[in-house]
């Protein structure tokens, strides 16, 4: 199961983990997160197996990514994917809103079971790699990824928009961080390699797919990146809004 992942996890949380774990301090983190060659075609996976790494997942995003995914699932309807949901605690966050059902998948098996722990219903969670989630086609009005498409392989990060357009109805919101230097800085390793690169890297990634996409700041930051949402819109959900009258 270990080797199918293909899954979340933002360098935010990359910090906080090796502070649970007192591996190695603050300063050690920037100097190996400079490390860029490293082949972007490997990844380290078993830390979404790791207790340690359920107790991040449950306070990583408050004050921030968590207030702004309610932002923007607030006027949405329908059923909702949360990609690489983890724990299940945006799924919680977002228990709040009537109007919307919101499902999750995630690789872990053990990650899922905390989801399940927490009162998710059982048949909302899927475990499955989220490039490959064999759900119908468009069968999400809307769906969202928090830290997770950084983590992918080039190759990996193509075909999960891919398989979100498919899946997706209306729009899709995914949250990223980006270098703060504005470079493509590339595959860097800590704990888990990811890709720091710009916010036009990414934008480019998403236009290969989506026909529209906008891009909004987050109020997240670290060290070396800030936070972006990429929110890519589906063709058919413009041309709705068009006969109603609606830019």
């Amino acid at each position: 199961m270990k080797n199918l992942v293909r899954e979340l996890l933002p360098p935010i949380l990359l910090r906080a983990l090796v502070t649970v774990k007192k591996y190695i301090s603050h300063k050690l983190i920037l100097i190996t997160s400079k490390a860029r060659n490293i082949s972007s075609k490997q990844q380290d996976l078993d830390v979404y197996w790791d207790p340690n790494m359920a107790i991040v997942l449950e306070t990583w995003g408050e004050k921030n990514v968590w207030n702004e995914i309610q932002f923007l699932m607030a006027n949405c309807r329908g059923r909702v994917l949360d990609i690489a949901c983890g724990t299940g605690k945006a799924i919680d966050v977002l228990s709040k809103f009537p109007f919307i059902s919101v499902h999750g998948c995630d690789i872990s098996d053990f990650l899922i079971e905390k989801a399940v722990q927490r009162g998710i219903k059982v048949e909302y969670l899927k475990i499955c790699d989220a490039s490959k989630t064999n759900y119908p086609d468009l069968y999400f009005d809307y769906s969202y990824s928090i830290g997770s498409l950084e983590h992918f392989t080039e190759d990996g990060i193509h075909k999960f928009i891919k398989e979100n357009f498919r899946t997706t109805q209306k729009a899709a919101y995914h949250f990223i961080p980006v270098s703060k230097s504005g470079r493509n800085e590339g595959w860097i390793k800590t704990f888990q390699s990811y890709f720091n690169n710009s916010t036009d890297w990414w934008l480019n990634k998403f236009k290969t797919i989506y026909p529209v996409v906008y891009v909004l700041d987050s109020v997240w930051h670290d060290d070396i990146s800030d936070g972006r949402w990429f929110i890519c819109i589906k063709e058919e959900d413009i041309k709705e809004e068009n006969k109603t009258g609606v830019a």
